[in-house]
């Protein structure tokens, strides 16, 4: 079978994009709401970034397991051992669903101490906490979702997560409007506690519908078994790699939403407005990661590196056309974009000041997303956590503090994570070239 085709790549990767920017889009469809409320939208929409933040934070490290499930069956239908895989799922899903809900009870009873951390206070401490103590609910389903996702992946359909996740979308687009405005005589408004529960319903209702297609379409063993899958210890160390990596992925994110809250309530609202941006072209462009991520894995698990060649140079290729068409869209709806979340003059000034950079880094963006997708379904988990440590402790953290040194502001922020994305593409390219690209 022909993987490298445009046809096979984008069979995997269109789906893939619908599906995987589900999560941003809760918190945009959120932060856009909320940042245009009639009162208190500054305060809003900064505690909607600080809590956004932090909940990635949450889902990237804990939401590995997706990668490492899709890696392991991918290589298993290289190999045509798929029939050994078992129990193996349903045990992935289940360690997923226990960490979230210890995860869970470990934040909610300090959700104030952490968001003081991220240097929230006053009402923009008051709104995040009102806010995450309602969606947090939906963390553990959340997970579940990632977890099912990843065995669709694993199996090479991206179909069935791509429903999914625009059910859920669209849902929570729907309840933001009714539950954060209210419907006169007949549902309050809610402000942003209506945010946060129209994400919790929309989360629920996703983990139902994966759950039911699981079932329905595929014929994974939904089993968990008496004993632990003989690759239980393999998913678990590779899974404890991608943990380290996404804390210092992670730590990058929080100390630049502690730099923005710092400087003051406009400065964290439009870095919340830039990140929820951010995060959703990079999302759209995962979506040819996942095609490098689904065919890499099933190509090695083959042998196949002549293939595996072709499909990274062109899932790269294709990655960073996707970033330059979204570089003309940022600077065709410059104004337009900034209006989308938000009416405060100040909170658009500084926005309008930085967005340039936010623009500029898409394809680095796009080669580092594509490249780790990809490496992911190689199964260097390992190189990828200490790639991740070099790029956050000597890239990112260094620039940070010497553009704040200097007072760059918001500006600052956003040519830190531009060195951190670059020093990211750089790691990957080097050793791609070095391991892979002359091997028989």
């Amino acid at each position: 079978m022909e993987l490298t085709s445009f046809k096979s790549i984008h069979k995997i990767a269109l789906p893939a994009i619908i599906a995987g920017i589900a999560e941003p889009i809760l918190s945009s469809t959120d932060a856009a709401i909320v940042g245009n409320m009639p009162i208190h939208a500054t305060e809003a929409l900064a505690a909607v970034g600080v809590v956004g933040s932090f909940l990635s934070m949450l889902i990237w490290i804990l939401g590995q397991t997706r990668s490492v499930i899709s890696s392991i069956i991918s290589q298993y239908i290289g190999a045509g051992k798929l029939n050994e895989v078992d129990t193996l799922p349903m045990q992935a899903i289940l360690i997923n669903v226990s960490l979230s809900i210890l995860v869970l009870g470990g934040t909610y009873f300090f959700a104030g101490d952490i968001f003081k951390l991220l240097k929230a206070d006053g009402q923009i401490l008051e709104f995040s906490l009102s806010y995450y103590k309602i969606r947090v609910w939906g963390f553990p389903f959340t997970l579940a979702v990632f977890a099912v996702f990843g065995i669709f992946r694993g199996l090479q359909n991206t179909f069935w997560p791509m429903i999914v996740s625009a059910v859920g979308a669209i849902l929570n687009i729907g309840l933001d409007f009714l539950f954060v405005y209210g419907v006169k005589g007949f549902v309050p408004a809610m402000h942003i506690e209506g945010a946060a529960l129209a994400s919790l319903i929309s989360q629920i209702i996703m983990a139902i519908m994966a759950f039911v297609l699981l079932v329905s379409k595929t014929d994974v063993n939904l089993r968990i078994g008496k004993a632990w899958h003989p690759k239980i210890p393999k998913l678990i160390g590779m899974s404890g790699n991608l943990f380290l990596r996404a804390l210092s992925l992670n730590v990058a994110l929080l100390m630049a939403v502690r730099s923005a809250t710092n400087i003051g309530p406009e400065y964290i609202a439009a870095h919340a407005i830039a990140i929820n941006i951010w995060l959703f072209t990079a999302f759209f462009i995962d979506g040819y990661a996942s095609a490098g991520n689904i065919y890499g894995g099933r190509l090695y698990g083959a042998k196949d590196f002549d293939q595996l060649k072709n499909l990274v140079t062109k899932v790269a290729l294709y990655g960073v056309g996707v970033a330059f068409i979204l570089m003309l869209l940022g600077w065709l709806f410059y104004e337009q974009l900034g209006l989308l979340f938000t009416q405060e003059s100040k909170v658009l000034s500084v926005f309008y000041a930085m967005f340039f950079i936010v623009i500029m880094v898409q394809p680095l963006n796009a080669i580092a997303f594509v490249l780790d997708g990809v490496f992911k379904g190689l199964g260097e988990m390992k190189y990828l956590r200490n790639l991740l440590f070099v790029s956050t402790f000597i890239g990112f953290l260094p620039t940070l503090f010497l553009t704040q040194y200097f007072h760059l502001k918001l500006i600052g922020i956003w040519i830190a994570i531009g060195v951190w994305l670059l020093f990211r593409c750089l790691g990957m390219i080097w050793k791609f070239k070095s391991n892979y690209l002359f091997t028989k």
